[in-house]
C-alpha cells in the first residue's frame, strides 16, 4: 500500500466552494434583515397611528368633559359688557364650566371659562386665568389637534329645536334662554386619517345658578 495514500489528509472546500456557500449566506442574510427592517418599519407605523389616534380620543374626551361641567355663569369681557355662560357657533363655542383644579388651595374660585375653536386646522383650547376679564386678558391655547378637517357644533334648545347658534339672537334673552344652556351639543370633527367622529353631549341643565 503507497504510504502517502495511507496518511492521505481529508479532502477540503474548494475556492470555488467557499465562494458558493458565502454568496448563498449572503443572500439568506440580505433576505433575513430586509424582513426584520419591514417589521420594524410596520411596528413604528403602527405605534406612531395609536399614538395618533389615542391623541385624537383625549381631544374629544377634553370637550366631552368640559361641556357635561358647564354651568350658568355669566362673566364680564375685556370691555366690561356681559357676556353670557355659553356662547357658540358653527366652529367654536365658550362656556364657564366647574372643576377647575386648585391642588395649593389658593383663594379662587372654582370655576373657569374656556373656549374651543378651529384655527386653520387646529383644534384649540383655550382657557382664562380668570371670570370676568381686564381689557388685556387673553386665553391661554393648547393645540388638542392637528389635521382637522371639520369642527361643526349645534345646539339643542328646550323645544328640541337644533340651532347653529347659541343664544339665538331672536329675542330669547325674554324667555330667559340667553342665561340658559343648550339642553345638548352636537359635536362632529372630521380627520383624513379617521373619518368623522359625530359626539352628543347631554349638558347638566340643572346645576344651580353660581354667584
Amino acid at each position: 500500500m503507497d504510504k502517502a495514500a495511507k496518511y492521505k489528509l481529508p479532502h477540503g472546500f474548494s475556492l470555488i466552494e467557499m465562494l458558493v456557500a458565502l454568496a448563498v449566506f449572503a443572500a439568506m442574510a440580505a433576505m433575513a434583515w430586509g424582513g426584520l427592517n419591514s417589521i420594524a418599519h410596520t411596528r413604528a407605523d403602527l405605534a406612531r397611528e395609536e399614538d395618533d389616534f389615542r391623541g385624537l380620543m383625549r381631544a374629544v374626551a377634553a370637550l366631552d368633559r368640559d361641556l357635561h361641567e358647564a354651568v350658568v355663569r355669566s362673566v364680564r369681557g375685556n370691555y366690561g359688557e356681559t357676556v353670557p355662560a355659553f356662547i357658540g357657533a358653527t366652529d367654536r363655542v365658550e362656556f364657564t364650566r366647574l372643576g377647575f383644579a386648585n391642588p395649593l388651595a389658593e383663594l379662587r374660585s372654582n370655576l373657569q371659562r374656556v373656549r374651543y375653536a378651529l384655527d386653520g386646522d387646529k383644534l384649540d383650547r383655550g382657557m382664562y386665568a380668570v371670570l370676568d376679564r381686564a381689557p388685556g386678558t387673553q386665553a391661554q391655547t393648547t393645540v388638542l389637534r392637528n389635521r382637522v378637517g371639520v369642527f361643526r357644533l349645534r345646539y339643542l334648545d328646550t323645544q328640541q329645536r337644533w340651532r347653529e347658534v347659541w343664544p339665538e339672537p331672536d329675542g330669547n334673552a325674554q324667555n330667559g334662554t340667553n342665561a340658559a344652556l343648550p339642553r345638548a351639543v352636537e359635536v362632529r370633527i372630521q380627520t383624513a386619517e379617521y373619518g368623522e367622529i359625530t359626539r352628543l353631549i347631554e349638558l347638566v341643565s340643572d346645576w344651580p345658578s353660581t354667584p
